[in-house]
């Protein structure tokens, strides 16, 4: 077992680190919805310009004021949402795990990783190296 920590608790803590990497992926998506729906509202108010030009003035108007601008949910743009996340179950999330990660392995990352990267590497054969853990032991 990683240092002198046991195997349940590693595993447990695996867990919400693995959660929370979902849920930085999910928060990736957030950002590309953000900026997706961002670029689309941009590329209608080039499409109100065409329309005009083409002698289009009825649904140019249609467009700009239903579509431009409009609200991606009630009372909300998306980077309101974005910003309600972070602030909100990402950063509870965040700070819950370095907290369960100060509380039982004294703030070491990825023990699991770090045990499964000793169970499979290759001891003694080059670039199967141990390493030193990304983030040292509590006092070190």
């Amino acid at each position: 077992m990683v240092d002198d920590y046991d195997a349940a608790t590693v595993s447990a803590v695996g867990k919400v680190t693995e959660a929370l990497e979902t849920i930085e992926r999910a928060r990736g998506h957030l950002y590309s919805f953000h900026q997706l729906t961002g670029s689309a509202d941009l590329a209608l108010g080039e499409a109100v310009d065409a329309l005009e030009k083409a002698g289009h003035e009825e649904w140019a108007r249609r467009i700009s004021e239903e579509l431009i601008g409009l609200n991606v949910v009630p009372d909300r743009w998306t980077f309101q949402l974005v910003e309600e996340y972070d602030d909100g179950y990402y950063k509870a999330c965040r700070d819950l795990e370095r907290s369960l990660l100060e509380s039982l392995t004294g703030g070491r990352r990825h023990l699991h990783e770090q045990q499964m990267k000793d169970d499979r590497r290759t001891h003694g054969r080059a670039g199967h190296e141990a390493g030193s853990p990304s983030t040292p032991p509590a006092g070190s």
